[in-house]
């Protein structure tokens, strides 16, 4: 699954859990509330919805295998009734069950009049359940094709949401055959994860559409999706890959089909088990859910995660298009064909197809430059993870909702840096070797990490084990002390380790093992692990200049000694691109911590007035951007944007504010990041831009470039009037694209204008809007009115919470201030939460709050900070 901006947590008593040895798979002794001694073979399932009213009913025949004696039969359920129950086999009568439904526990148990003996049954169910409007189980959209109202059906199951649809043993180490099939009316087409079997008219105008049997897998990725859809496809390496879209929008396909096409084949041959499914489709619904989810062979995805026209969209589409196609294509190896044991290990899933996913965009896109951009991404979670309330990447997984909470940055981002640099340590070519053994052995079953260090420690020879488990079961990260002296023409470098803490100093004195490239700028370097406190490395000769992990591939922070920081940061603009953002993270985290003066960092990126990398640009303008954030309302704002203003125009007079043929993509994103920046700090040229070029965009669309139609529409809803508002609001009503709809709910969210920030909120509970979009509107416009905002959802707090899905249930109210730096909004968040929702909620409320306190204690720090270096710079 990639939920674009998930961000969650695990319960913060699990924070000071210490690295453990893991054993290997082993079904009996794999977590769950479910008992092992009955186990699904094949499911036969068949859905009669009726979309109308949004219900459906369904019947089920479950093969099962008694594996011991038992009097009991207890699978998952959750918002079904249980019309008919029955139960047969050899050596028994068919036998009339009671259905007992646990709601809270999501769980429908049958007691036997005597117990079972081992061998295989039939259980046959009949059942009726709801089609939802949140994306949970079977869900609906309703969408517009032209001037006709549409409405079609998907499914999203993951983490524990097919229970909503079929009665199931809805936990991943239950891995079984599913055939499904389903009624529907005459004029629809349907997607499974398998091909169609058979298709029949039946009475009603109907339809019976059956597909064929899946392979082995868990309940979590059986997937249905019915509705007045267009496919184009291709071939690839003997598989039908598809891309699926409502009416009129195939085309916008395209891009996201022959990307497919390409990966197949990539992945193919990377993991040396080849793609083991007849097809695969792609399958884009409007809205329903945020981000993509993994099905075998019929992947569903928000369509702004998947169609891309190159007439209209942005490079940053084309680029989320390729990696959020290239993650879910991932999973088909990873998660799909061999699964995680249990939600405690879901980064298997998670961590690995998005290091997958940069490693195919590198292949095939080098010029992105993804593993820059990554570098942002382990930005966010660096942060997250140096703070007492975060978690360790495998965390204990109790309950629902805290498998639904696991999907969060410390899965997804977290496990990703950290086998990128577990890769740098091995060797990419005994990585692979490890990953395709790992592959061949484990297909078509389960895992846990244990079963991947095996196998690549046999690869590669080396203690992965060990390694891995600090990164995987302590929470947070080391920084890296580093000292240099030059003794006798060699250089003696120290390097030294202790945990990194934003919120308050660690007590547990957490070690790791650290694998650390040391050497010279643009020279060569040596590989060493730290496996204590510290160590002590000899280089040949004290020329060049000292670098540590020059490729910027380590998940922890480097702090040098003054002089080597300063001979580094001398020739910051001639640093190579990885080592230059590195230097500049680093930097800048050290200042938030207090350790470095801010004028340290302003100094370093005063060096940078004509860099090239937008990856960079990003970096020092959102920590100038949150400068500015803490100075709302503060007499040091005015200096903070006239200080953004001062440092990013002179780049932007250089390109210039209209594209230049032959210009790169890099530069034409670089101007519209440049020219944003000016808007929120207040430039009267760049709003100037902004209005003029929205007012021609409404009468003609194509006179403003796809590249800078974000900072057009962004501005003009920020410094919105009441006709600007009006125009922007219209035009989203009017629009049948999504993307163009999100952007322009995008510029909404930010108008400045209290009166008009209230419309907004209003929008979150018209029923058109999609549950998809709730809390982002209100959460958009707690980030200027944070009051007005928190005011509408307490008021609204029951209508609002029957938009969210599993995952962003516990996130919604926290959200809302999760930008503040006022320890009182902290509080209130947190005293709201603990008296409206259940302890599982408290974990993301307590986070949400950790990282307001943080950001309080920034601001007493570095605003003082703020009216010196800047008063002293702006002369």
């Amino acid at each position: 699954m990639r939920r674009i901006q998930a961000i969650g947590a695990t319960a913060l008593a699990l924070a000071a859990i210490g690295a453990h040895a893991e054993a290997p798979y082993s079904f009996d002794k794999t977590p769950g509330k479910l008992p092992k001694d009955v186990i699904p073979v094949e499911y036969a399932a068949h859905l009669a919805p009726d979309i109308a009213a949004n219900t459906f009913s369904g019947t089920e025949t479950v093969e099962i295998d008694v594996l011991r004696p038992t009097s009991t039969i207890m699978l998952n359920a959750a918002a079904l009734e249980i019309d008919s129950a029955s139960l047969s086999g050899k050596g028994i009568e068919t036998a009339k069950l009671t259905p007992v439904l646990d709601e809270q526990q999501e769980t429908l148990r049958f007691t036997l009049p005597q117990a079972l003996r081992p061998g295989r049954y039939r259980l046959e169910l009949a059942f009726r359940g709801k089609i939802n409007r949140e994306g949970r189980g079977l869900f609906y959209v309703n969408y517009q094709a032209g001037k006709l109202d549409k409405k079609l059906i998907a499914t999203t199951m993951e983490p524990t949401d097919a229970r909503r649809m079929l009665p199931t043993w809805d936990e991943p180490s239950f891995r079984a055959r599913f055939r499904l099939s389903v009624d529907l009316p005459a004029g629809l087409s349907a997607y499974s994860n398998t091909p169609v079997d058979k298709q029949a008219k039946i009475a009603g105008g109907k339809q019976r559409i059956s597909f064929k049997s899946t392979p082995k897998m868990p309940s979590y990725l059986v997937v249905l999706a019915a509705g007045e859809f267009e496919r184009i496809s291709t071939k690839q390496d003997g598989v039908e890959i598809g891309v699926v879209t409502t009416e009129g929008k195939k085309d916008r396909g395209q891009f996201a089909l022959n990307a497919s096409r390409d990966l197949l084949h990539f992945y193919n041959n990377y993991f040396g088990v080849p793609y083991p499914l007849a097809k695969l489709d792609q399958i884009a619904i409007p809205n329903g859910f945020n981000g993509a989810m993994e099905n075998w062979g019929g992947i569903v995805y928000n369509e702004n995660t998947l169609l891309y026209d190159p007439k209209t969209s942005p490079e940053h589409i084309k680029q989320l298009t390729f990696s959020v196609n290239a993650h879910e294509m991932a999973h088909q190896w990873f998660g799909n064909l061999v699964t995680m044991a249990w939600w405690d290990n879901l980064w298997l899933n998670e961590g690995f197809a998005s290091w997958m996913a940069s490693k195919a965009t590198e292949h095939f896109h080098p010029e992105w430059r993804p593993y820059l951009a990554n570098i942002g991404d382990r930005e966010r979670v660096m942060n997250l993870d140096a703070r007492k309330t975060t978690h360790p990447i495998q965390t204990p997984v109790e309950t629902e909702a805290q498998a639904a909470d696991a999907f969060d940055d410390i899965t997804y981002e977290k496990g990703q840096a950290f086998l990128r640099m577990l890769e740098a340590y091995l060797g990419e070519d005994a990585f692979r070797k490890g990953i395709r053994a790992y592959m061949a052995k484990h297909q078509y079953s389960n895992t846990t990490s244990a079963d991947l260090w095996t196998a690549l420690e046999r690869a590669s020879g080396k203690p992965v084990g060990k390694l891995a488990s600090d990164w995987t079961t302590q929470p947070g990260f080391p920084l890296i002390k580093v000292e240099q002296t030059c003794d006798d023409g060699k250089r003696k470098v120290t390097l030294s380790q202790q945990q990194f803490r934003l919120d308050e100093p660690a007590t547990e004195n957490r070690l790791w093992n650290v694998p650390l490239q040391v050497g010279t700028v643009n020279g060569k370097t040596m590989t060493t692990l730290l496996t204590g406190a510290s160590t002590r490395v000899m280089l040949p000769g004290c020329e060049g200049t000292l670098v540590v992990d020059p490729h910027s591939v380590g998940y922890f922070r480097i702090q040098y000694d003054r002089a080597s920081f300063g001979a580094l940061a001398s020739q910051a603009a001639r640093l190579p691109d990885a080592t230059r953002l590195k230097l500049l993270n680093d930097t800048w985290t050290q200042v938030t911590a207090g350790s470095i003066p801010l004028d340290a960092y302003l100094k370093l990126a005063g060096q940078l007035a004509d860099e090239p990398r937008l990856a960079v640009w990003e970096a020092v303008l959102g920590n100038l951007g949150f400068l500015d954030a803490l100075a709302r309302g503060e007499p040091e704002r005015p200096l903070v944007r006239r200080f953004i203003v001062g440092f990013a125009k002179p780049k932007l007079s250089k390109l210039g504010w209209d594209e230049k043929p032959g210009e790169t993509a890099e530069d034409a994103q670089l101007r519209a990041l440049l020219a944003g920046a000016l808007a929120r700090s207040g430039d009267e040229e760049a709003i100037a831009q902004a209005l003029s070029r929205f007012q021609r965009w409404l009468d003609d669309p194509a006179s403003v470039s796809p590249a800078m139609i974000g900072f057009v529409t962004s501005a003009a809803g920020r410094y919105a009037d009441e006709k600007t508002f009006d125009a922007i609001a219209r035009r989203m009503q009017q629009t049948q694209n999504n993307e163009e709809r999100s952007r322009l709910l995008g510029a909404l969210i930010q108008v400045q204008d209290p009166a008009l920030a209230d419309k907004v909120l209003q929008m979150a509970l018209l029923p058109t809007t999609p549950p998809t979009m709730v809390a982002g509107i209100v959460q958009g416009v707690g980030r200027s009115h944070l009051d007005q905002a928190w005011n509408f959802a307490v008021a609204n707090r029951e209508q609002l919470m029957k938009t969210q899905d599993a995952v962003n249930r516990n996130r919604a109210f926290p959200g809302i201030v999760g930008a503040s730096s006022n320890v009182r909004d902290a509080e209130r968040m947190e005293d709201f939460v603990r008296k409206n929702f259940e302890a599982d909620a408290q974990v993301e409320a307590q986070r949400v709050a950790s990282g307001v306190r943080v950001r309080a204690a920034q601001k007493a720090r570095l605003l003082p900070q703020v009216r010196e270096a800047l008063s002293e710079a702006l002369k």
